[in-house]
């Protein structure tokens, strides 16, 4: 790196912000016809693009003309800053603050990786009473003294963080890559355990197990008896599968078969013979599911009217946008203190298996296809929108043997704990570019 990088060297001098960064004075009412018909900043993202829209403001706003350079005072140590290259004047709201600059003292890409760096942080904490501040205006950054190399030395600087950010984008990409494959990969272990291609092998070493068509039979005598025991309804008939409707063709000792046969989908105060409705803690499914089950256990208070039921080993899935679109599901299990039962809001569909693997619906619900359907057949208002019932009950379950359902579930826990394993391995080197970059800019700017 070019020298005086890492310390101040002689040639540093110290200055103001303010002598070489001047405010774009002026404010403006809304209606005013100054910035009648202007664009509007809507945001500086953390890389420096301005997106503009054309939607009014309520507030105050400021003018911006090209060349400014312009910086967003909520996240202006995040990098949400930049210099505006439109070819016409544009408006922002007064949480923005407009520069012009003098070009013989300060570079202004210089000047914005400082802006992000530690050193930047410390003057801030330091030098402005209060610390740290949630916005950042111009009269808290033009006092702030720093130690500024010439220009020629500041273009040096520039050139060599210029090559590090490549590097450092290349790596990004990499990653992200990465991430991407990882998320087709577990979408592929979901895919080939519901046909039943995980399980190839099992099946030749145990052919004397339950048919899945046995294993139909039983539930549905089962389910009978419940709807003679008065535990739950009768259903309306479902409709028959179509040749047509098969995605893929089954291992033998499989059936095709529709949830809503197999399972109790939102049943009304089921009780098993051991577990009474009512109890106050209440499993919520976690933001995190996506890959794998993992629950959050929360307290709330009485159970009130509008929340619905639930029992241990119960799934279920979001059934509003944005919820259902993120795939949020989840298999209640593991109450604590031996409690069995609970509730959960009404904007989740709750599925109570019969002598099926409750993970390996679960694991049906993880797939793009259940998923991708779903978003199609979502009806009603905008961010409302909700995945109708009739969609879970229809559903099509190629249904294996309940040996070869357990099976299926082992064999998907351990690839998928290998697949957590390298998520783990992502993270760490997405943390440690981060974490690079930002040793870069504190050897670049730091005065120790």
């Amino acid at each position: 790196m070019a020298e005086g990088v890492g310390g101040v060297m002689a040639n540093w001098e110290k200055i103001k912000i303010g002598q070489f960064l001047f405010e774009r004075k002026g404010k403006y009412k809304p209606g005013n016809e100054a910035i009648a018909g202007l664009g509007r900043i809507n945001k500086i993202d953390f890389s420096g693009n301005f997106h503009i829209a054309n939607k009014p403001s309520n507030t105050s706003m400021i003018l911006i003309r090209p060349g400014d350079f312009v910086i967003s005072g909520i996240g202006v140590h995040n990098g949400s800053m930049g210099i505006y290259e439109g070819e016409e004047d544009v408006t922002a709201t007064i949480h923005y603050s407009s520069y012009t600059f003098d070009e013989q003292k300060i570079n202004a890409e210089y000047f914005k990786r400082f802006l992000k760096s530690p050193e930047f942080i410390r003057i801030l904490q330091e030098q402005v009473r209060g610390g740290m501040r949630p916005e950042i205006k111009a009269k808290h950054l033009q006092p702030l003294e720093i130690h500024l190399p010439d220009i020629e030395e500041q273009k040096k600087i520039v050139s060599h963080f210029k090559n590090i950010e490549t590097e450092d984008e290349e790596l990004k990409q990499e990653i992200t890559h990465q991430q991407t494959l990882l998320k087709k990969l577990r979408q592929q272990i979901l895919q080939e355990a519901i046909e039943g291609k995980l399980t190839a092998d099992w099946r030749q070493q145990n052919p004397d197990v339950e048919s899945a068509s046995e294993l139909l039979k039983r539930i549905q005598a089962e389910k009978a008896q419940l709807i003679k025991d008065k535990k739950i309804k009768k259903q309306k008939p479902l409709p028959p599968i179509r040749e047509d409707e098969m995605p893929f063709e089954l291992p033998d000792g499989w059936e095709w078969c529709r949830l809503g046969g197999v399972a109790i989908i939102n049943p009304r105060n089921f009780v098993n013979d051991n577990l009474e409705i009512g109890f106050t803690p209440m499993p919520l499914v976690s933001s995190k599911l996506f890959e794998h089950p993992k629950y959050e256990l929360r307290k709330w208070g009485d159970v009130k009217k509008g929340f619905t039921h639930f029992a241990d080993a119960d799934v279920v899935v979001a059934k509003i946008t944005p919820c259902f679109e993120n795939s949020k599901a989840g298999i209640i299990q593991n109450f604590p203190n031996g409690i069995g039962a609970g509730t959960t809001e009404l904007h989740v569909i709750r599925i109570l298996t019969v002598d099926i693997n409750s993970h390996y619906v679960y694991f049906l619900l993880k797939t793009s296809g259940f998923l991708e359907t779903g978003k199609r057949l979502m009806k009603g208002s905008v961010g409302q929108k909700r995945v109708p019932k009739d969609y879970i009950d229809n559903l099509l379950l190629p249904l294996p043997p309940l040996p070869e359902q357990k099976a299926i579930v082992a064999k998907v826990e351990n690839l998928l704990t290998l697949c957590d394993q390298l998520q783990t391995q992502i993270t760490a080197n997405q943390t440690h570019a981060n974490q690079l970059m930002q040793a870069v800019l504190k050897e670049a700017f730091s005065q120790n």
